[in-house]
């Protein structure tokens, strides 16, 4: 079990709110991302859950009990911080079972869930090695085994991957993906990086200024954001945003189109404009329009085209994919 339910959690610092009355209700197994700019409360949210900053207010369940006032190890959780945390002077074995040896496993217990760990994470062979000999997604990795074998009903990531480089973040984005499958787990993810969240989650919660803007599955959001914050938000490049007198539209403030759903030709469309600069990324080509309609305009058109800067060009947006925004920057159904 691990299911979680939060209700109208605030945290203050002093006079300084971060979280404004959060709301939330996680299912057991679900794979749930928090996401938003820096400073918008996601991490001081994550320690709240796991009791390491206590809620100014409100009530948090874990599988339906109260744990608002109880300590952080009896919650039942077990969290994956950005910082490995691991002992320099213990090995890879010791490190992945201290957390039950303190708590007064048998001897027993503990072999058979750190073999079975370290079986699930690749680590068979490196059980003898300290940190200092392992590589950067080793020592994650340890981290991860190590909230493992405590069995937890709730696991907490606190950017684990930030520290590593991007090869193995995709790497350990999928042993992670692959991890839940397997434990059949509910995961709490915290990122700043849209893509983890976009491939990782069932659930992602863009949060703001220490409230929660939309929640809903990855697709769900980047094709229905409630909003102008999360539709800038969500999707890479970030959606266009166009004024709708720009465009000569009325009942909305606000036009969003996606790079993606705009199509190019050197001979006709809706909006000419000429390529203030271009980039070539082999599987996309991201150009940036100025145009005479719609003011500076991001395009992605995927594959190789060759586009280069002053080329005079003409964009067709996708009209059926058009978002409207209302002058309070809520998305018109």
């Amino acid at each position: 079990m691990g299911s979680l339910q939060l209700t109208s959690i605030r945290k203050a610092f002093g006079d300084h709110e971060v979280l404004k009355g959060i709301d939330l209700d996680v299912k057991d197994g679900e794979f749930v991302i928090f996401v938003g700019p820096s400073g918008c409360g996601k991490s001081t949210l994550l320690r709240v859950i796991a009791g390491l900053e206590d809620a100014t207010s409100g009530s948090i369940r874990i599988d339906g009990q109260e744990v608002a006032t109880v300590p952080p190890a009896k919650r039942g959780i077990a969290m994956v911080f950005q910082s490995y945390a691991l002992y320099p002077h213990l090995t890879v074995k010791d490190n992945m079972g201290l957390g039950l040896k303190q708590a007064g496993t048998p001897k027993a217990e503990i072999e058979e869930r750190v073999t079975k760990a370290s079986s699930m994470l690749s680590l068979g062979p490196y059980l003898a090695r300290r940190p200092a000999e392992l590589s950067g997604g080793q020592r994650q990795r340890v981290a991860i085994g190590r909230a493992i074998v405590r069995e937890p009903s709730l696991f907490l990531f606190d950017e684990p991957l930030s520290n590593l480089d991007a090869a193995l973040r995709v790497q350990t984005r999928l042993e992670i993906a692959r991890l839940h499958r397997r434990l059949k787990a509910t995961m709490i993810y915290v990122t700043h990086d849209q893509v983890e969240a976009m491939t990782l989650a069932d659930k992602i919660v863009v949060l703001n200024a220490g409230a929660i803007e939309q929640v809903g599955s990855p697709m769900e959001l980047y094709n229905r954001p409630a909003n102008i914050f999360v539709a800038g938000f969500i999707g890479s490049p970030q959606m266009n945003f166009i004024p709708a007198e720009k465009l000569e539209e009325s009942g909305c403030k606000t036009i969003g189109i996606r790079p993606e759903h705009i199509a190019l030709s050197r001979d006709a469309g809706d909006w000419k404009g000429k390529v203030v600069h271009a980039e070539h990324l082999g599987a996309d080509t991201i150009l940036y329009l100025e145009t005479e309609q719609a003011g500076l305009v991001t395009v992605r058109l995927f594959g190789e085209h060759r586009y280069g800067a002053d080329d005079i060009v003409f964009a067709t947006p996708d009209k059926a994919l058009m978002h409207r925004f209302d002058a309070n920057d809520r998305a018109i159904a």
